[in-house]
């Protein structure tokens, strides 16, 4: 699964923001630049119709990128901006608030464009503005995206266009119906994702590049390695860089057991004992095949359990439809194979299970996997459950995950309803 299809599904996958206790680190270029950062979104000159558009959204109050990040992009004169910041913690509302802020409706053509790497990010960006903006009759969007068609000479009247370099860079220089010169803000989303995609990084340099003197620039990445730090600073002149620091993953509030099991029936009857003994919000399952995977829903299903099936056979539509699913709460149970659940957020998942611990080409444990899949059940001091399903022979596995983590995973015996139950309390 590549880098920007799990962006995407792990936007769908939250019903809220990533808390972080971490402060936002700002390094600035400008010192004659003023900076400070708000508490509340009543504190930014923001129009009466984004304060209704944000609440109705369900920000009470900033997080903490926005913070800091909306003062920056909302002041006079514009000032550039260079914002790190992973996934979930409310930077896509943050320049969407700057474009339709920066936007004057009474004006019918493009004056903001936003670019992101693929065509479903795209959309889920226009999304977050027609929710935002929903009181701002006048302002409206414009996809630049595969399969959405403009014939040479036609009249934009849109004020944002939203879109993929290629598309965007065909619409600006061969059909020429945006005017690149008449552009005041320019967004450029998932930085990190266009650098490791081929050609994405220079079609969007070369939009970039025939923007006015005076064009706001705005660029965000979930990470800023090198070569992001490098493109960003080609693209962006005299920014103001802003990083929040990702949350560290930590088990020290994950009680975890695992089974010694010798069949997949095995593994199911444990996996029914759980269900029988614990009162279960949302599960996620993670399978080693999507053989596996295939079997188990199989079997779950026919015992009357709503479950959801997430395989690398699926296209991103098809993936996006059953996360969205699971996250409505329509399926109680996501199975997934390891190559669907690498870098999934399962925040909201109050048990996860391991039908197969995660091992690397050597039969070793992948300990940053196995920390990802069950470190997201216990965050922020709520406490969290997981279980794995070990077959006799590698149960050597569990020592070495206990040892590298310097944790503890208890075994329960598949069959002992009664410690089950134990852990209800």
């Amino acid at each position: 699964v590549d880098s920007a299809e799990t962006s995407l599904l792990n936007k769908l996958i939250r019903t809220s923001l990533v808390e972080s206790s971490h402060r936002v680190e700002i390094l600035q270029q400008d010192p004659s630049s003023p900076l400070f950062s708000v508490k509340t979104f009543e504190e930014l000159p923001l129009k009466k119709e984004l304060l209704q558009g944000i609440y109705m959204m369900g920000f009470n109050r900033p997080s903490k990128i926005q913070e800091t990040a909306l003062p920056i992009m909302l002041a006079y004169p514009p000032q550039n901006l260079i914002a790190q910041s992973q996934s979930g913690t409310g930077k896509t509302a943050a320049f969407v608030l700057a474009m339709l802020s920066r936007v004057n409706a009474a004006e019918k053509y493009p004056q903001c464009l936003c670019l992101a790497p693929t065509y479903e990010l795209a959309l889920q960006i226009g999304h977050v503005i027609e929710k935002i903006g929903r009181f701002c009759t006048d302002i409206t969007v414009m996809y630049a995206v595969r399969g959405n068609r403009v014939l040479q000479g036609t009249t934009l009247q849109e004020q944002i266009v939203i879109g993929t370099p290629g598309t965007m860079l065909d619409w600006c220089f061969k059909r020429r119906v945006v005017e690149l010169k008449k552009i005041n803000l320019f967004v450029l989303d998932e930085a990190d994702i266009m650098i490791d995609t081929q050609g994405l990084s220079c079609q969007s340099i070369r939009i970039q590049r025939a923007l006015p003197k005076g064009c706001q620039m705005l660029l965000f990445s979930a990470t800023f390695k090198e070569t992001v730090r490098a493109f960003a600073m080609q693209i962006v002149s005299n920014p103001i860089m802003i990083k929040l620091r990702e949350e560290e993953l930590t088990l020290s509030n994950i009680r975890q057991y695992f089974f010694v099991c010798r069949s997949w029936e095995e593994k199911y009857r444990a996996l029914c004992n759980i269900y029988g003994s614990i009162t279960i919000g949302q599960a996620m399952i993670f399978c080693q095949t999507r053989r596996s995977a295939d079997w188990l829903a199989v079997e779950m299903s026919q015992d009357g359990h709503q479950v959801a099936i997430l395989t690398a056979e699926l296209t991103v539509a098809q993936r996006a439809d059953v996360i969205q699913r699971f996250r409505d709460g329509k399926e109680k149970v996501l199975i997934a194979t390891n190559v669907c659940a690498r870098g999934i957020d399962v925040q909201q998942v109050t048990i996860v299970v391991n039908f197969s611990l995660p091992t690397n080409q050597r039969s070793e444990p992948d300990f940053e996997t196995y920390l990802h899949r069950i470190g997201r059940t216990g965050r922020f001091g709520k406490r969290g459950v997981a279980f794995s399903m070990v077959e006799s022979q590698n149960v050597g596995l569990v020592q070495m995950i206990e040892e590298h983590f310097q944790t503890k995973i208890k075994q329960l015996d598949p069959d002992d309803m009664d410690e089950l139950e134990k852990l209800e309390n």
